[in-house]
């Protein structure tokens, strides 16, 4: 079994390391991940500049790029043989509902899923790493899961932990994205310089926390698990469209 570990934090941030230690003896583990934190990079490649790659002491290889980047570049150029599962985490905060198109932790899953790898992405829901030891267990269990009895296809599973004692924790759900509000307003400041700058502001709240969402599951004390695709046709506007578009096909 050859699993390819990545993550958004960072090659020394305490949920790659967690993770790393927890998936120990279940196969042959590489770990190719950003020199610094990418939160928010999404799907990013970096195309303008080449890119280095360095191992960090513990054995960790770090790319001065994105998490996209580091799992591209460990799947075309740097592992010699095609990884059987790719994982990404643990993150240092939630991925749910609509945080899951910004996301560099499930854009570093989601780049394996891409070549027909199976891909997990796992999030701690709180910042501040408490608790990490036991959402590294979960995860334990998951991708054990996976090994032992995989999905037929290849797949992409965003997992958020909530941050509890592994025996506080309610089971696994699986559930569907939820939905949040927009998010905060930029927070406006000055350079010393006197030049205006901008905070992207903090994410809105949740605005569909039903039962069946993501943000419901870890609210209640469950793990989610919610299975992603890339598919982003609206399939029920087509037949609206192809109307809409009528006089302009009939033109050209």
């Amino acid at each position: 079994m050859r699993i390819l570990v990545s993550n958004d934090d960072g090659y020394n941030a305490p949920g790659l390391e967690a993770l790393v230690e927890a998936l120990s003896g279940l196969g042959d583990i590489t770990v190719v991940a950003p020199e610094t934190n990418h939160s928010g990079a999404s799907n990013s490649l970096t195309l303008n500049r080449p890119l280095s790659v360095r191992t960090a002491a513990n054995g960790f290889v770090y790319v001065n790029g994105t998490p996209s980047d580091c799992v591209h570049v460990a799947l075309t150029g740097l592992m010699d043989a095609r990884p059987d599962l790719v994982v990404s985490g643990i993150n240092n905060g939630a991925n749910m509902g609509d945080d899951t198109l910004y996301s560099g932790t499930v854009a570093a899953a989601t780049e394996g899923y891409l070549f027909g790898i199976p891909a997990i992405a796992f999030s701690l829901v709180d910042k501040g790493w408490e608790h990490i030891e036991s959402a590294a267990r979960a995860a334990r269990q998951i991708v054990e899961r996976q090994i032992a009895d995989p999905l037929g296809a290849p797949v992409l599973l965003n997992v958020n932990i909530p941050n509890r004692r592994f025996e506080d924790l309610h089971g696994v759900r699986v559930t569907r994205l939820g939905k949040r509000h927009p998010s905060e307003p930029v927070v406006r400041s000055t350079t010393p310089y006197g030049e205006p700058i901008y905070w992207i502001g903090p994410v809105g709240l949740a605005l569909d926390a039903t039962p069946g969402t993501d943000f419901h599951a870890v609210t209640e004390g469950a793990v989610s698990v919610t299975p992603l695709r890339l598919d982003l046709t609206h399939t029920g506007q087509l037949d609206e469209v192809r109307t809409w578009a009528g006089p302009l096909c009939a033109s050209v």
